[in-house]
């Protein structure tokens, strides 16, 4: 199975079929991707309760399984990231070790004075409730949440890095999630 030009998408080699470069790229990046998150395969399929089936990814990963664009854009959903992040040709994922955690812990949180700490206690539960995620104690949020908590606070993604680090609600090594972006 060959087809003429660059857009080959398998390669067929003494009878076995072979995933072209382009598909093996796109599964770098969907791995990449994954692990930045500090997902495993059956990570993936248990957040998404069932939806992204752990030997589903791991065939697009390998390059073994085509993926539409609508799934594409599905997964990229799901990892909350564009959908250029996972597309080869571009910048490879930043950074490409995995991206230091961004936890909120909650307990510290409920300590805090409600006009200091309340818009982040009100993003925060719609989270949990979001997620189902009811544990108390910690947090995990998206470089896009902590963005638009900045917004709300009216501060810059770092400036308001370092006022949670100084309530003690975030861990000191967020400042390396906030380099990234």
């Amino acid at each position: 199975m060959t087809s003429r030009g660059s857009t080959t998408t398998k390669v067929s080699l003494g009878g076995r079929i072979m995933p072209s470069e382009y598909a093996k790229a796109l599964g770098a990046r969907l791995r990449a991707i994954r692990t930045q998150q500090g997902l495993s395969l059956h990570g993936v399929e248990e957040k998404s309760r069932g939806r992204w089936k752990a030997v589903v990814v791991g065939s697009y990963e390998r390059g073994d399984r085509a993926v539409t664009v609508q799934k594409l854009a599905e997964l990229a959903d799901f990892y909350g990231v564009p959908v250029s992040e996972l597309l080869p040709g571009g910048a490879a994922p930043s950074p490409l070790g995995p991206t230091p955690k961004l936890v909120i812990d909650l307990e510290r949180l409920q300590q805090l004075p409600k006009d200091k700490a309340g818009p982040l206690a009100r993003y925060a539960a719609t989270i949990q409730s979001q997620r189902g995620d009811y544990n108390g104690k910690v947090l995990s949020i998206r470089q896009e949440d902590l963005r638009s908590l900045a917004v709300i606070y009216d501060k810059s993604p770092t400036e308001l890095t370092e006022e949670l680090i100084g309530w003690g609600v975030l861990d000191p090594e967020a400042r390396r999630a906030v380099e990234s972006f």
